[in-house]
């Protein structure tokens, strides 16, 4: 047997001989003596026995990860986030809607806790029920054109008041939804509604801001029913105007409009009786059920037809301040504001469109301008694209018109009396200050026009601020002196007349007014915030992910 033979085993019983563990096992018969065998290291990186490590003088062991600080004392913070959040100041007499943006802009996990109420029953809130008020409060604001943040703030502030901490809302332009999560092991509860009625109210609108109001302050009781009582109130409440005095209003609004742009005591009629005309068949068309695009169409016909007929009649008055005026009347002012809000505030999706809504207004106004002047020139109208350059400077009645202007587009808007009042002064301090800087100054009028929209936004946030009201019924009908009428009008006059070129170059220049409007207005509504008490947690933390990190 050679010794290669020998080493191999020889048979499988071998092989799988229990006995042999390991080729470092020790071999029968050979003691081992005790100490010597090495115990078990339970790491490469165990310190061995007899080698002593030197601490630093007032060190101390080693501890675990979840233990506390050293610094850590009894008066101190917590040293981890507590379960029902991190208690952040927010300053308590700030309006609700700064203390509601605050919190919404910050992650979840980083919220305050919510503060006592006392308004839900004994065994806690009826959850589905504050859900649905919320959702309906939410539908009054939305539907009444408030932008998609202020809309939000309010729903989370009505969850907020009846206990719900973990509420999520979420705005569209058609549809709102929120989430509440009772806890971490719990299923979330989500109800959604949708707005298919819109219509403008800001009568309704500040009632629905005191009801909120009501509702977060905690030294007022307000039970879920009582918040559905006076909410169907609201909801049953007539318009404080009826349809012909806003008609009335409409044809004073066209009026004053006409003499901003040099227009006399006839044209002053002419514009006021085509307006009119305008709204009385746009209600029909409302009437039978056709949509808004067609009822803009029909509006936008009767002031020009007079302008026309003024121009075939050779009438030694300016035709072009007629159709002015009537423009004034129709164009979208106050879903150009929202919709140009809504996309500097983060919800783009709402800003889109509500910007697509403008313009398919503004699309329906051309269409009937542009019929009615198209006809007027085959006929042998002589209406003149270089008027514009001809507008008389009239202080004194041209401020006049604008408070005029504003007033009756507070009318229209269907405002409290009480505030018309002071939406009319701002509109008149908003021509005021474009008139001294475009015609006095020299500026561009799309720079005068966002300095004066600038000042709307202060005056009304101040305003609103005041009297704990929305912010919209003290802006929306002050830019009605500053919409671009004149602009459109021309514009479309030029491209009537084959003049493409120089009727796009006003269309845009009536595009950059309008912008211009929308974005003085929301950011002098973010300077105000500079002179109000809110809490300086309320950043927005959207800035660091649009700069991409």
């Amino acid at each position: 047997m050679t010794e290669a033979e020998d080493r191999k085993p020889r048979s499988d019983e071998a092989r799988y001989d229990p006995e042999i563990t390991s080729e470092f096992a020790i071999p029968q018969g050979i003691e081992v003596p005790e100490g010597s065998v090495e115990p078990e290291t339970t790491s490469e990186f165990a310190v061995p026995d007899g080698l002593a490590v030197p601490q630093a003088p007032g060190a101390e062991p080693e501890g675990s990860a979840f233990s506390l600080p050293s610094a850590y004392s009894a008066g101190a913070s917590a040293a981890f986030t507590p379960a029902s959040g991190i208690p952040v100041s927010l300053i308590k007499d700030a309006p609700w809607q700064d203390r509601m943006r605050t919190m919404l802009r910050m992650p979840v996990t980083e919220r305050p806790a919510p503060e006592p109420v006392q308004r839900h029953e004994e065994e806690g809130p009826a959850v589905p029920r504050v859900l649905d008020l919320t959702l309906r409060i939410g539908e009054l604001l939305l539907a009444g054109g408030e932008g998609a943040e202020d809309v939000e703030a309010a729903m989370f502030a009505v969850c907020r008041s009846y206990g719900l901490d973990r509420c999520e809302p979420n705005v569209t332009f058609t549809l709102l939804s929120i989430s509440h999560q009772p806890s971490l092991v719990e299923d979330p509860v989500t109800a959604s509604r949708t707005v298919r009625r819109r219509g403008t109210d800001y009568t309704r609108l500040a009632a629905v801001f005191r009801l909120v109001d009501d509702l977060t302050d905690p030294e007022t009781h307000v039970s879920l029913e009582e918040a559905y009582r006076r909410l169907a109130e609201i909801r049953r409440n007539r318009h404080p105007y009826s349809g012909w005095v806003l008609t009335l209003a409409g044809g004073l609004l066209a009026g004053a409009a006409s003499v901003l742009v040099g227009g006399d005591l006839i044209v002053f009629v002419a514009a006021a009786l085509g307006a009119m005309l305008g709204d009385r068949l746009a209600w029909l068309c409302a009437g039978r059920g056709l949509p808004e695009f067609y009822q803009f169409t029909v509006a936008a016909m009767p002031p020009a037809a007079i302008g026309v007929a003024f121009a075939l009649a050779d009438v030694d008055v300016k035709a072009s301040a007629v159709v002015t005026g009537g423009l004034f009347a129709l164009l979208p002012g106050r879903a150009l504001v929202a919709g140009v809000q809504d996309g500097l505030t983060g919800f783009y999706i709402t800003a889109s469109a509500r910007l697509l809504e403008v313009m398919y207004f503004f699309v329906g106004i051309v269409t009937g301008v542009l019929l009615v002047l198209y006809f007027g020139v085959k006929v042998g109208g002589t209406l003149n694209p270089d008027a514009a350059l001809m507008i008389n400077e009239r202080p004194l009645i041209q401020i006049a018109a604008s408070m005029v202007l504003s007033l009756t587009f507070a009318v229209l808007l269907q405002q409290e009396r009480s505030t018309v009042l002071w939406v009319t002064l701002n509109g008149g301090v908003a021509w005021s200050v474009y008139g001294a800087m475009h015609y006095v100054g020299g500026i561009s009028p799309v720079a005068s026009t966002a300095v004066a929209a600038g000042l709307v936004g202060l005056f009304g946030q101040l305003l609103s601020r005041y009297r704990f009201a929305s912010a919209l019924p003290y802006t929306t009908a002050a830019i009605g002196p500053l919409l671009p009428g004149s602009a459109t009008y021309f514009g479309l006059l030029s491209i009537a007349q084959n003049q493409v070129d120089k009727g796009l170059v006003s269309l845009a220049k009536a595009a950059s007014l309008a912008m211009a409007i929308a974005i003085g207005v929301n950011l002098g509504s973010e300077i105000s915030r500079l002179f109000l008490r809110i809490p300086s947690a309320g950043k927005r933390r959207a800035a660091k992910r649009t700069r991409g990190f």
